[in-house]
C-alpha cells in the first residue's frame, strides 16, 4: 500500500477541501446554507461507511443514532434553556448517541446476516414512536422549536460545518487505514477466519459502532442548532437514512471520503432540480441507481479506474 499522501484518494480529498475553503469568498448565503446541511449529511454518511464499508455490518438505521443526538441536544435546550449552554447540549447529544449505540450494538452484534440490519431498522421505528408518544417533551409530529442557535451568520455556520466535516473525515479516514481498520475489513469479509487468527471481532465491531455513534450524534446535535428546529422528518425519518446510505454507496464504499462526496452531490442535485417538483426525487434516484449498477465502486472508483489504493 502506497503512503496515503501519494494516493489519488488523498489528492481528491485535498481538491475538495480546497474548493470548500475558497467558496465563502464568493458564494451567496443561500449556497453556503445549502452546503452547511450537506456537510453535516456528509458526516452522517462517513460514519455509516465506517460501520458498513469496513466492518461489513448493514446498518439500516443510521437515523437512530442521529436522532438520539439531535433530540437530546434539542430537548435540553428547549426545556432547560437558558440554564444549559449550547455546547453542553451538543456534548450530551453525542454522549446519548454513544450510549444508545452501545445498548443497540451489544445484542445486535450477536446476530448474523440481515438480522443485524433489521434490528437497527426496528430501533429507528421505536425512536419514532417514542417521539410521538412523548409529544409533550419532544414536540411530537409537529416538531420542537429550539430557542438557541450557534450563529445567525451563514459564513460562521458554514465554517463550523466545514471544519467539523474535515476533522471527522480525517479521524475516520485515519482510523480506517489503521490496524483497527484493517481488522474491521478482515472481519467484514470473513468474521470466522478473522476470529481464527486471534482477532476479537466483536470488540472491534463494537468500537466501530461507538465511533460511528459519536460522530453521528455530534453532527445531529450541531445540525439542530443550525436549523433551529427539531422534527422526525428531518432527523429520524427512514427516507433520511436511505439518503445517507445512498450517499455513502455512490460516493465510494470503504473510502470514507467518497461518502462525503456522495452526500454533497445528493444534496446539491436535489436542490438544483427542485423546480421540477416530484420529478427531482425521481431523477436523483435514477442517477444514484445508474451509478450503483454500472460503477459499484462509486464516484471514487471512477477516479481510481476501479483499482484499490
Amino acid at each position: 500500500m502506497r503512503p496515503i499522501f501519494r494516493t489519488r484518494l488523498f489528492r481528491v480529498a485535498i481538491a475538495v477541501l480546497a474548493v470548500g475553503a475558497i467558496l465563502p469568498g464568493f458564494a451567496s448565503g443561500y449556497v453556503l446554507g445549502l452546503l452547511t446541511v450537506a456537510f453535516y449529511t456528509a458526516v452522517f454518511a462517513m460514519s455509516w461507511d465506517l460501520l458498513f464499508g469496513f466492518a461489513g455490518e448493514v446498518n439500516f438505521g443510521p437515523t437512530f443514532l442521529i436522532g438520539l443526538g439531535a433530540y437530546t441536544a434539542g430537548i435540553l435546550d428547549a426545556r432547560f434553556s437558558p440554564g444549559i449552554s449550547i455546547w453542553v447540549c451538543v456534548l450530551a447529544g453525542a454522549a446519548m448517541a454513544v450510549v444508545g449505540g452501545v445498548l443497540l450494538a451489544l445484542p445486535a452484534l450477536r446476530l448474523r446476516g440481515p438480522y443485524f440490519g433489521l434490528t437497527t431498522l426496528v430501533a429507528v421505528l421505536m425512536l419514532q414512536n417514542f417521539v410521538v408518544v412523548f409529544a409533550g417533551l419532544t414536540g411530537g409530529e409537529i416538531g420542537l422549536a429550539v430557542p438557541d442557535v450557534i450563529s445567525i451568520s451563514a459564513t460562521t455556520n458554514y465554517w463550523l460545518a466545514f471544519g467539523f466535516m474535515t476533522l471527522s473525515g480525517a479521524i475516520l479516514f485515519g482510523l480506517s487505514r489503521s490496524p483497527i481498520g484493517l481488522i474491521l475489513q478482515a472481519s467484514g469479509q470473513d468474521a470466522v477466519q478473522a476470529g481464527a487468527l486471534g482477532f476479537n471481532v466483536a470488540k472491534h465491531k463494537l468500537a466501530a459502532f461507538i465511533v460511528s455513534a459519536f460522530f453521528s450524534g455530534f453532527a445531529g446535535a450541531l445540525m439542530v442548532f443550525y436549523m433551529g428546529t427539531l422534527s422526525v422528518g428531518t432527523f429520524v425519518n427512514l427516507s433520511v437514512g436511505v439518503q445517507i446510505i445512498i450517499a455513502a454507496v455512490i460516493g465510494g464504499r470503504r473510502t470514507v471520503i467518497g461518502a462525503a462526496i456522495g452526500a454533497i452531490f445528493l444534496i446539491g442535485m436535489g436542490e438544483l432540480l427542485r423546480p421540477l417538483g416530484e420529478m427531482a426525487t425521481l431523477i436523483v434516484s435514477l442517477l444514484a441507481l445508474l451509478v450503483i449498477l454500472f460503477f459499484p465502486d462509486g464516484f471514487l472508483g471512477m477516479v481510481r479506474g476501479g483499482t484499490r489504493e
